[in-house]
This record gives C-alpha cells, structure tokens and sequence, in this order.
C-alpha cells in the first residue's frame, strides 16, 4: 500500500510538472526575459496590453531633485513567428529573434527634452528649454546560449542632438520562459560632444542668463549603471513589472555646474493589463 501510494504520488507530481511545462511552452515569449514586453502568450497576431507605472526618479538629467511620476505602460503588438512589431507610448519598432541566441531591435522614440521648470529648486532657470525630438535606436543582444542565462549587449541611440552607446553584459535568473523572473545589466555609456553638450553643456548665451559657468563637453565616457528588471504573472491576464536603475556619471559630466549629483536612480513598479 505504502509502495502504490509513492507510486501515485509520483505520477501525480509528474503530470502537474508536465502541464506546467506544456503550458509554459504554449506562452512562450519571443525571449525569455522581463525587460522585453511580449504579450503574445506565444501566438501570432495582435496582442494589447495596457497599465500604468509609479516611478521615483531624479527630476532631469544630473539633479538631485526627486519626485513621483505616472507612466502609462504597455502597447500594441503585432507578432509573426520570431518578429515582433510594436507601438509602445511614443515609440514605434520592431524585434526579432536570429539563430535563437540573437535579440535584433529597432525603433523611432521620442526624447521629452528639458524644461526649466523640470527644477523645483530654480536650478535650470536661464537654461531655455530643450524641444522634444525624434531618436532611432539600434540594439543587438547576443545569448551565451539559448537559455538566455547570460548574454552581452550593445545599443545606439542616434538624432539630431547627437549620438549616444551602450554596452553591457546581463544576467538572468528563473527558468521560465514567459518572459516573467528577473534580470540584471551592467553597463558603460559613451556619448559623443553633441550629446554630451545638450545634457550638461553650457553655451556663452546660457551662462549668462543663468549665472552658471560656460562650459563644453568633448564627450567620451558618459557613466556606468547598472538596472535590474522584474516581471511576474498574477493571474491569465494581470502582469506585475518593476525596474531599478542607477548610473554614476564620468568626470567630465560631473564638473558641469548642470549636475548636481554624481549619479542618477530610479525605481518603478507598475501593472498591465492583457486582453
């Protein structure tokens, strides 16, 4: 009696691990990790997700403001096999998968700019505004292997302000391939003149509005950073999501007036809705 009832237990482990497996297959993200919306459930077609996000971060590039902000979170999403195409708030793009150990992505987004009134504190006023303008972003993640433990990373943000890159190495935990669990990244920035100057460059007309000394980048190392994402499932149709980031600024980006902190932070959790 005793030997039929390990034997049924056995069995039973068995099937319930084996659904959660086929179930699990049946949801398969494009890949497997959080920082990566996907709400296909693993089919073709159209999918829609839709939530919002509770962030705390620095109030502009280099402050040491902080505040809370809402984000709508989420998007429309097209996918045909190992192509996903997306609308996202004001970004719109494409990612695929190649070879199974490639993440491609491309987009057209949109940078918010800056406001002299981003600063509570008076700290940007005679700066002027920045407008917002268009950005395309090119990124390429490759995978150690298909299981998309550890992978490395490389990003391109390229407009009229300048070009910026990034490149990284990530770590994910969890076996699921749902795309839920967690990841972690850790980065090195570069930014050419251009773009260093539209964050912290000081022109001879601001400086003397401002009271600030002028000041002009030459670009090179802008910061490293580090974030960690998570994602989780609360039920068929809820998804639970967070991310934290902090970046330590390079030396020539902290001894412009403009940063009034050596590093930037932010975390955020948020929830979407799929239909």
């Amino acid at each position: 009696m005793k030997k039929l009832t390990t034997l049924l237990l056995a069995l039973l482990i068995q099937t319930i691990c084996s659904q959660t497996a086929s179930a699990q297959d049946s949801n398969a993200a494009l890949v497997p990790l959080p920082s990566v919306d996907d709400f296909s459930r693993g089919k073709d077609g159209w999918s829609l997700g839709l939530g919002f996000g509770v962030e705390y971060e620095t109030a502009y590039e280099g402050s040491d403001e902080f505040g809370l902000e809402i984000e709508p979170a989420g998007g429309l999403q097209w996918r045909q096999g190992d192509d996903v195409y997306f609308f996202a708030g004001e970004a719109l793009g494409w990612r695929g998968v190649r070879a199974n150990t490639w993440l491609f992505e491309a987009l057209i987004g949109f940078d918010e700019g800056r406001k002299e009134s981003d600063s509570d504190d008076g700290h940007l006023r005679g700066l002027g505004e920045q407008k917002e303008g268009a950005e395309l972003v090119l990124q390429a993640r490759r995978a150690f292997d298909a299981d998309w433990r550890y992978w490395l990373v490389g990003r391109v943000v390229t407009g009229s302000d300048g070009n910026l890159g990034l490149f990284g190495v990530g770590r994910r935990f969890g076996s699921q391939n749902d795309g839920s669990g967690s990841e972690v990244n850790v980065v090195v920035v570069v930014h050419d003149s251009e773009y260093a100057n539209k964050g912290f460059g000081i022109t001879a007309a601001q400086a003397m509005a401002s009271g600030l000394k002028q000041t002009d980048l030459s670009g090179g190392l802008r910061s490293v950073g580090v974030n960690y994402n998570f994602r989780s499932y609360v039920d068929e149709h809820w998804q639970i999501y967070g991310e934290a980031l902090y970046e330590y600024f390079g030396s020539e980006v902290r001894d412009s007036p403009i940063a009034r902190s050596s590093y930037e932070a932010e975390i955020g959790v948020g929830f979407i809705y799929l239909f």
